[in-house]
């Protein structure tokens, strides 16, 4: 699934899609499944996830969600809502005492066309627009991490000049955010080989260099399943500069227990290492519908049974 796809549709008809004609179920034990229980963790859901039990607005899927033991959400398109509709999700957010997790630091569809790998100044001039506006979009909707991804490789520069270009804009766009508490998480992406940021020791070495609370990496463990595998011993490796941790089992990019990976495993350790941040469940669900919804949650409830 392409993420660009991926992100316009949240959830929607990309799961939709993946979902046809499969009958796979994650987990039908109804003592996994205790309404309203705060899970270890705090997953962050998307909007579409939950839209055949609790319909298609998405304040009405926070409130089920929350109903359901969740305490956080994310939302890649939220600086394209409406400013009414941001404060309203905040609002919300807060009477619940839920948290907001990652949104895309873009304005408009300009972001997928950005490579600050470039070193030319117009990418630049348009990140630092764009983080000014994140700010005010951050505010408005309680948030504190916000994505980022820095574009292709170019092919007409080295690998060391493109990462210095990259470290360059990063600087300016931490100036921009620090002074408000704001965290930029960098995502290593697996979608096309032409992606400049691809690796957690990548990632790593660019937030170093950074050298700025207001630069972290966002540990997307589907697509780093894909690209290297041994997530446990590379999130001990890049620990101190994760921000923000995103879920999705491989093959397939659908909920924990639906493909190779051992999410309660997973869950258990990063719990066990004292993470306070959120894990944003940036993947579809394997069964469709109402039931579809509910397996999704039992597998939730599976893989975070590890105390």
């Amino acid at each position: 699934m392409e993420r660009r796809k991926f992100i316009r549709n949240s959830i929607l008809s990309g799961a939709a899609v993946i979902t046809t004609g499969k009958s796979f179920s994650v987990n039908t034990r109804k003592d996994v499944l205790p309404e309203g229980k705060p899970f270890n963790l705090p997953y962050a859901i998307h909007d579409g996830m939950f839209e055949n039990n609790a319909g298609k607005d998405f304040p009405d899927q926070i409130k089920w969600a929350h109903d359901q033991g969740f305490s956080a959400i994310e939302d890649n398109g939220m600086m394209s809502r409406p400013v009414d509709e941001q404060k309203k999700i905040g609002d919300l957010l807060t009477k619940l005492g839920m948290r907001m997790g990652v949104f895309v630091i873009t304005s408009d569809n300009w972001h997928w066309k950005t490579s600050l790998t470039t070193g030319k100044q117009e990418f630049t001039e348009r990140m630092i627009k764009d983080c000014k506006e994140a700010v005010e979009v951050a505010k408005r909707c309680n948030a504190k991490w916000m994505t980022v991804v820095p574009g292709n490789y170019e092919r007409s520069l080295s690998f060391d000049m493109q990462t210095a270009n990259v470290i360059t804009a990063l600087r300016k766009a931490a100036e921009i955010l620090d002074p408000h508490g704001l965290v930029m998480v960098l995502e290593s992406l697996s979608d096309n080989p032409d992606l400049f940021l691809r690796h957690t020791d990548q990632a790593f070495m660019i937030c170093k260099a950074v050298n700025s609370p207001s630069c972290k990496f966002l540990f997307d463990m589907y697509h780093m399943q894909r690209n290297e595998g041994n997530i446990i011993v590379n999130i001990d490796k890049v620990w101190d500069e994760t921000g923000y941790f995103q879920i999705g089992d491989n093959p397939g990019r659908n909920e924990p227990g639906t493909g190779e990976m051992n999410y309660k495993n997973i869950f258990k350790h990063i719990y066990e290492k004292g993470y306070k941040g959120i894990l944003g469940m940036e993947h579809g669900k394997v069964n469709p519908g109402k039931e579809g919804e509910m397996d999704l949650i039992r597998a939730y409830r599976e893989a975070d049974s590890f105390k």
